[in-house]
């Protein structure tokens, strides 16, 4: 069966992966937290980071567990805080460093393109599309991406099956046996698309976290341990 899609996640798949301080990060969303107007009755509370942590949690709990998506916004609602959008710049310039794309990226999208296959992206995030977008547009990337997905935007995360037809409806594909997906997590990526019907390919580097960790096991349809080698494994197919 001929290939017309691979889609792509993005976290430890594009991008390489980054074990993350997750109590840097609660205090770099604390930046965002205002004063409400009656803080005399409702001053911000001293344990912000740690709110915040306990709602990452739950709201990534949810995604596991239910594929419930979120947003940033959800976040902080999460943690009974008040933030002003305007306010990220400490959270995204904590993640900055995190978001390089692999340089096998571009040629590898280059290649797809050449056998006549579209490329898509579909990440679990509570992130804009604005800063993803971004990033892709910051490494010369963006403009070989015909359709791109991003949780925060639609009701579902992986592994729901309804994720992975946004992401082929992205890219104008219609047959999901005719798709693959690429991703760095057994139950998200692999037993996830193989539930929606897409092939599966596996790149093995993450360290995923234990929490992070879904009730199932995915066994993709082939395991690559560089970027590059997805062209010859979807040509092979």
């Amino acid at each position: 069966m001929a290939v017309d899609a691979v889609i792509f996640d993005w976290g430890g798949t594009l991008t390489r992966w980054h074990d993350i301080d997750f109590h840097a990060e609660s205090l770099a969303l604390a930046q965002a937290v205002v004063h409400r107007e009656d803080a005399d009755e409702h001053p911000v509370p001293a344990d912000v980071g740690a709110r915040l942590h306990r709602a990452g949690n739950a709201i990534w709990g949810r995604s596991r567990d239910h594929q419930q998506s979120a947003t940033i916004a959800d976040l902080f609602t999460e943690a009974g805080l008040d933030h002003d959008p305007d306010l990220l710049d400490a959270y995204y310039d904590f993640w900055v460093p995190h978001t390089a794309t692999d340089p096998e990226v571009g040629p590898l999208f280059e290649a797809l393109h050449r056998q006549g296959i579209k490329v898509g992206v579909l990440s679990n995030t509570i992130w804009p599309r604005a800063w993803h977008r971004g990033f892709f547009e910051r490494d010369g990337v963006l403009d070989l991406i015909d359709g791109d997905v991003y949780t925060s935007e639609i009701p579902w995360t992986k592994p729901a099956p309804e994720a992975f037809r946004a992401a082929m409806d992205a890219v104008g594909a219609t047959e999901a046996s005719r798709c693959v997906y690429v991703g760095d997590r057994l139950f998200d990526d692999v037993w996830g698309a193989h539930n929606a019907g897409l092939r599966a390919i596996h790149v093995p580097h993450s360290n995923i976290p234990r929490e992070q960790v879904g009730h199932t096991e995915g066994e993709p349809d082939a395991v690559v341990h560089g970027l590059a080698e997805i062209a010859d494994v979807v040509a092979a197919w």
